[in-house]
């Protein structure tokens, strides 16, 4: 890993080679970790729509597993870029590589974002449907009365 004590300042972080070749295999690892959570989200957005219970439960340990790559991978560029904007730094870096590839991470990112917000809302969807389908079949069988407060005992 890359050692806090042999770059101390912003300007020397950024003329470091190691620290960019360690910068590129961090970023190609979280590229690589998002993937595989995307995959495994388009994967349960499949499950969701065809109402595919069991295997969408199957899915959960696997989103499990792979937010847990990503956070890792996280962790070590956070370490590496000792807390400093990763948008600023690869840009006061000048390196057109390392600006691309953080540009991919991100649009990756907002695709896992944008997966994940869709199977959330999907699920909810589904669930409110149930339990307004369940209201139906099994109605609330007690007299309704109003206490004291003008609202309806339940």
């Amino acid at each position: 890993m890359y050692n806090e004590q042999s770059v101390k300042t912003n300007e020397e972080l950024i003329n470091n080679q190691q620290f960019k070749t360690e910068l590129e295999e961090v970023m190609k690892g979280q590229f690589k970790s998002l993937e595989q959570l995307l995959l495994v989200l388009e994967q349960q957005h499949e499950y969701i729509v065809k109402n595919d219970v069991f295997n969408m439960e199957s899915c959960v340990k696997k989103v499990q597993e792979c937010s847990k790559k990503v956070a890792k991978v996280e962790l070590k560029r956070r370490d590496l870029i000792q807390g400093q904007n990763m948008g600023k730094l690869i840009k006061k870096m000048n390196d057109k590589e390392l600006d691309e590839s953080f540009r991919e991470l991100q649009m990756l990112l907002n695709e896992v974002k944008l997966q994940k917000d869709t199977n959330e809302l999907l699920i909810k969807h589904g669930l409110s449907y149930v339990n307004k389908m369940l209201g139906v079949l099994n109605p609330d069988r007690q007299a309704k009365t109003y206490n004291s407060y003008g609202n309806m005992r339940r």
